[in-house]
This record gives structure tokens, C-alpha cells and sequence, in this order.
């Protein structure tokens, strides 16, 4: 069985917007940091993701092969903060699953759109 490559982009599509909406939610609404200012943070978090969005949204296969690049960042960044940070697990647990999901349809977009 083949699957068709939109469906592998719809999944990229999936994991970048939940992965974008759940870094502003964690950061601004759910733990807010008390030491930096809130939009360094979300500067220092968000903007990677914005860097190949154009590309991404036009399903540009370059930019795409860049985001599954960037999500790996977030994937290692996920599971180190929900194993040490106990009180944020579950952004966290989210944050390796959005950052899963961009890469696999990232990943498997480059790979079938191609061939």
C-alpha cells in the first residue's frame, strides 16, 4: 500500500502547528518563566520555527528537509525537560510527540515526493 506524499505533508502540517501552538501556550499561559522576560523566551523558542515556514506552507521540499532538521532540536529539548522537570511533563510529553509528527511527515514527504 502507497501512501500518497499530502498525506505525509498534512502530518508535517499537524506537528508544526502543534508543536508552534503549544510553545506559545507553555510559555506564555500554562509556566510563564519568572526570570526572563516572557518574550525572549518565546523568541529563543518560536522563531526557529518561523525561519522555513514560507517554504513549508508552499510544501518547498528544501525547506521542508530543513524543518525535519529544526524538529529534532525540539524533540531532544521534549524529552530531556520531561524526564529532569516533573511539573511540566505533559507539555513536554507533547512537545516530543508534535516534534515526532513534523519530522516523520517531513521526513517521509521528502522521501515520496521525489520518487
Amino acid at each position: 500500500m502507497h501512501i500518497k506524499p499530502t498525506h505525509y505533508y498534512t502530518l508535517a502540517l499537524i506537528g508544526f502547528f502543534g508543536l508552534f501552538t503549544l510553545l506559545m501556550v507553555w510559555n506564555t499561559l500554562w509556566y510563564p518563566s519568572s526570570k526572563y522576560p516572557i518574550a525572549l523566551i518565546l523568541l529563543i523558542a518560536i522563531a526557529p520555527l518561523l525561519l522555513p515556514l514560507r517554504g513549508l506552507l508552499r510544501a518547498n521540499v528544501r525547506s521542508c528537509a530543513w524543518m525535519a532538521y529544526l524538529s529534532i532540536a525540539y524533540l531532544m529539548h521534549g524529552s530531556v525537560e520531561a524526564y529532569v522537570n516533573v511539573a511540566e511533563r505533559l507539555p513536554a510529553s507533547l512537545e516530543v510527540i508534535f516534534s515526532t509528527l513534523l519530522f516523520v511527515g517531513s521526513t517521509f514527504f521528502i522521501r515520496f515526493k521525489k520518487s
